[in-house]
């Protein structure tokens, strides 16, 4: 029992309900104490006979020092938090509470009352009071004072800090006739070289525009004038360019020397999509046929894919050369394997088909930042563009246009994807990827756009429409600053394409 009778000694001294008696002075008590005491000497008769008395003492400061004072507003130093004897009550009140016991009982009738008896007492709820409260207003400063002091930092937004939104002109840069342009949803008619060469065909001939100099060049023209030019495609290099015909040919032509190295004939109806390999030139016919040309060889024709039923208008080969797609008439989108020499006609070689599409594929872009993501556009029945993954065959998203799908191209400095459109809106329109939110609109053709393509500096596209105009479109300029560090990061690679070709 003298064991329990001491814990609970040790727990009354410890509890500090109850004021401690021995205890020094709080300073705030202090403070209200001698305040106190000055108001009571001010009042006292005998202070005021002592004031009185030594006024009439020689002064002991200098004149004039004591006018000036330090004016004393109420308020406080805006650095020290008020304590009146009413806040610093309600705070001890507050720290006593916490270590009462809370009666469950009967919880919500009592906290009521004490909510009513709190707010007609102290005019507000002691529940919702706080223990250390800051109170008080900044001195105002004197009228006609100025501060010298400089803002060095700050966090509201400055105009040089707010992201600067890219401006889209929605006029073309500059416009180029193409006269005889054969107005045909099939055919590829346009193509810019590395080497900052557009090439464009105009009915039976084949005409370079120096994009650098500004200068145009009639490169070749067909024979026989009922014949036409269905396709082009430059090498990677830009220093060869392939032209497919109506009359089942396939030209190579030297662009420096402005001269035909040879011309290939394997297929059996007009040539209407071609796409380089390195030394592989793919090539696709309206007989439904792609052929594989190895431009190295006297016996070129290699190697034939027959996955497509009707014309193939599409061909693209993947930037890392892993794959070829196709579209074709059909609906079909076709993925297939890198080319292996020797090896015979195989159509089980197929790595994917996708049958999604309601309408012809002539629109087919490879992703250059994302090797194994496709983008497909279907024609007029479908309208579709499709984003595929290649190493799982999954479709990623679908997004309908309401628009003629004519061609396809990312414009990487902005991770972007650019469509061209025939009915029912005759435009060009910029796509945010992966999202496909829209980012703007490229009017000004008067007639379907069949065909874009991307300059070397990915900063221009040139399409080109059934209003027999080319118009260029700067829409992808990035910054100066971004634009040197690429240029140092770019190397110069070469190809075997500099081999001979017989």
């Amino acid at each position: 029992m003298a064991q329990f009778g001491f814990e609970n000694d040790i727990h009354s001294i410890l509890k500090l309900d109850m004021p401690i008696t021995n205890a020094p002075m709080a300073r705030w008590q202090r403070k209200a104490s001698s305040s106190n005491t000055s108001a009571l000497n001010g009042l006292s008769p005998g202070k005021s006979a002592n004031v009185s008395l030594s006024s009439s003492k020689t002064p002991s400061k200098t004149p004039g020092k004591n006018k000036k004072q330090t004016p004393s507003k109420m308020g406080g130093d805006r650095f020290i938090p008020i304590r009146n004897g009413k806040q610093m009550d309600v705070a001890s009140f507050l720290l006593t509470k916490e270590n009462e016991q809370v009666d469950t009982n009967n919880t919500a009738g009592a906290s009521e009352n004490q909510k009513a008896w709190s707010m007609s007492l102290n005019g507000y709820n002691i529940e919702d009071a706080k223990i250390l409260h800051l109170g008080g207003k900044p001195l105002n400063a004197p009228e006609g004072y100025q501060n010298n002091l400089k803002v060095l930092y700050s966090q509201a937004t400055t105009p040089a800090s707010v992201k600067k939104t890219r401006y889209i002109s929605s006029t073309p840069d500059r416009i180029l006739d193409a006269p005889d342009l054969r107005n045909d949803f099939y055919l590829n008619l346009l193509d810019w070289s590395s080497r900052n060469v557009l090439a464009v065909a105009l009915h039976n001939s084949v005409y370079l525009w120096d994009a650098t100099q500004g200068d145009i060049t009639l490169l070749m023209k067909l024979e026989r004038e009922e014949d036409y030019i269905c396709s082009l495609s430059w090498t990677k290099e830009g220093s060869y360019l392939a032209i497919g015909t109506s009359d089942c040919k396939v030209q190579l032509w030297d662009v420096e020397n402005q001269k035909r190295l040879r011309s290939m004939a394997s297929h059996t109806a007009r040539v209407g999509s071609l796409s380089w390999n390195d030394h592989i030139l793919s090539s696709g016919s309206r007989s439904g046929h792609i052929h594989h040309h190895d431009v190295r060889m006297a016996d070129h024709h290699i190697f034939t894919l027959t996955g497509h039923s009707q014309e193939v208008c599409g061909l693209k080969w993947s930037p890392d050369g892993r794959y070829l797609a196709s579209g074709g008439n059909d609906n079909l989108v076709c993925v297939w394997p890198r080319v292996q020499e020797g090896s015979a006609s195989n159509d089980s070689q197929l790595v994917r088909c996708w049958s999604e599409h309601q309408g012809a594929v002539k629109a087919l872009a490879w992703c250059p930042w994302q090797s194994n993501i496709l983008a497909s556009g279907g024609g007029t029945s479908d309208r579709h563009i499709r984003i595929w993954n290649v190493n799982s065959g999954s479709c990623i998203s679908s997004l309908d246009t309401q628009s003629q799908i004519s061609s396809l191209v990312f414009a990487p400095n902005y991770k972007e994807l650019v469509s061209a459109h025939g009915y029912a809106h005759n435009n060009v329109a910029i796509w945010k990827y992966p999202s496909l939110t829209k980012v703007a609109e490229l009017n000004g053709h008067e007639d379907r756009v069949l065909n874009l393509t991307l300059s070397p500096d990915c900063s221009t596209v040139a399409t080109i429409a059934g209003d027999e105009t080319i118009r260029l479109w700067k829409s992808f300029e990035v910054d100066p600053v971004k634009k040197k560090a690429k240029e140092r990061m770019v190397k110069s690679t070469s190809s075997v394409i500099h081999q001979s070709i017989r």
